[in-house]
């Protein structure tokens, strides 16, 4: 590392420090959403292969994490997988399924985190969803932050998958057609997301540059803040996270009034 970088390092973490001790801890966002874009594109720019930048990417997490309980932060949800990515060609799907893998079983092995898979079970393969049900109940009993894995995940699919749920409840029930139509409201829907018993995201932050939601969490985002930050996933400094707590803290959310 060069002198130049040396300095820029180090007027970067006293830049962070000042931010940090200005932030209001009482304005903190109980759940956070993180939709980790960029890997490949860092990856590129870095002159690495895209499961380097997959693996990258990975290795932000616990850091990020661990920015997370400094700040009173409760329920983190991590954008691992969407139901999109399984159209990615093999020779890239394969090694993320593997770093995946390799992230949940970390994660788990932590000690500080409670780990609860978000998404669709069945189309992931038969390894991973043993990774995620062991990681979940290894995990079920501890008081650290609840990390949920979005792996498998789109919003669409939960939404379909919440109101199924709810229809095959009321047919085991013996409800007919017209009592089933009365019990649909967002509060019965809402009991069978993927989410449920969880609070809805305070804050939503995407990384990369990208300015959309892509389908992440489109039921629970109604009321949430959003940051989108231009760094790449795996670039994501605590400045940045700083960056957008503090950003949250000075929005007046009015939650559609």
């Amino acid at each position: 590392m060069n002198l130049r970088d040396k300095l820029r390092n180090l007027l970067v973490g006293l830049y962070a420090r000042r931010v940090e001790g200005h932030l209001d801890h009482a304005q903190v966002p109980k759940h956070i959403g993180v939709i980790m874009d960029g890997n490949r594109r860092w990856a590129k720019a870095a002159g690495s292969t895209t499961a380097e930048g997959h693996q990258a990417g990975a290795a932000k997490i616990e850091e990020f994490l661990g920015w997370c309980s400094e700040t009173d932060v409760e329920v983190v949800t991590l954008w691992l997988l969407s139901t999109d990515n399984f159209d990615r060609p093999q020779e890239e799907l394969v090694p993320l399924l593997g770093i995946i893998e390799d992230t949940v079983r970390t994660l788990a092995e932590d000690g500080r985190w409670r780990v609860q898979h978000v998404g669709n079970t069945d189309i992931l393969p038969s390894g991973l969803q043993a990774v995620l049900k062991e990681a979940e109940e290894s995990t079920a009993d501890r008081d650290g932050i609840v990390v949920n894995v979005a792996i498998g995940y789109g919003g669409r699919q939960e939404i379909a998958d919440a109101v199924r749920s709810m229809l095959l409840d009321a047919s085991d029930k013996g409800n007919s057609l017209e009592d089933v139509a009365d019990t649909v409201t967002v509060d019965a829907i809402g009991k069978h997301l993927y989410t449920k018993e969880q609070p809805d995201p305070d804050l939503v932050i995407r990384t990369s540059g990208e300015q959309r939601l892509s389908g992440f969490m489109l039921w629970q985002t109604a009321h949430s803040e959003y940051y989108f930050c231009d760094v790449f996933w795996p670039a994501f400094r605590k400045v940045d996270f700083l960056r957008a707590m503090r950003d949250y803290a000075v929005r007046h959310r009015r939650f559609g009034g």
